[in-house]
């Protein structure tokens, strides 16, 4: 499957669990429901996946966790906050240098209508 045809396909799972269970959950939910409705569609994710951090020649392991990876090529970060901040934003491309993953979708599930809250970033 080409890169585009998979973001489309995750993001289609987004809209069917927004369409079914409406804003104002937690992100943890959405979370859940999604990689339900992803598997649902054979779409290969790694949950709450660990990021290192690379400092000096050294790993840390600092407890940081993609929401979820798409296929070793896609990062998606849920939220569920009334209006995504530039923290957001900036969490998500510190999150792809990090993994070395050139594409991410943040995706927040507190839009009325969650195509207004989906915006995707290319390194």
């Amino acid at each position: 499957m080409d890169f585009d045809e998979l973001s489309n396909k995750v993001i289609g799972c987004a809209l069917k669990v927004h369409r079914e269970l409406g804003p104002g959950l937690l992100e943890s939910t959405y979370g859940q429901c999604l990689a339900h409705e992803l598997r649902l569609n054979d779409i290969e994710f790694k949950l709450q996946h660990p990021v290192p951090v690379e400092y000096k020649g050294i790993r840390l392991e600092c407890g940081y966790r993609v929401d979820l990876l798409i296929d070793g090529r896609l990062i998606v970060e849920l939220k569920s906050v009334e209006q995504v901040k530039g923290i957001h934003e900036a969490q998500l491309l510190t999150y792809m240098k990090l993994a070395d993953i050139k594409t991410g979708l943040l995706i927040n599930f507190n839009a009325n209508r969650l195509k207004d809250g989906i915006k995707r970033f290319v390194l």
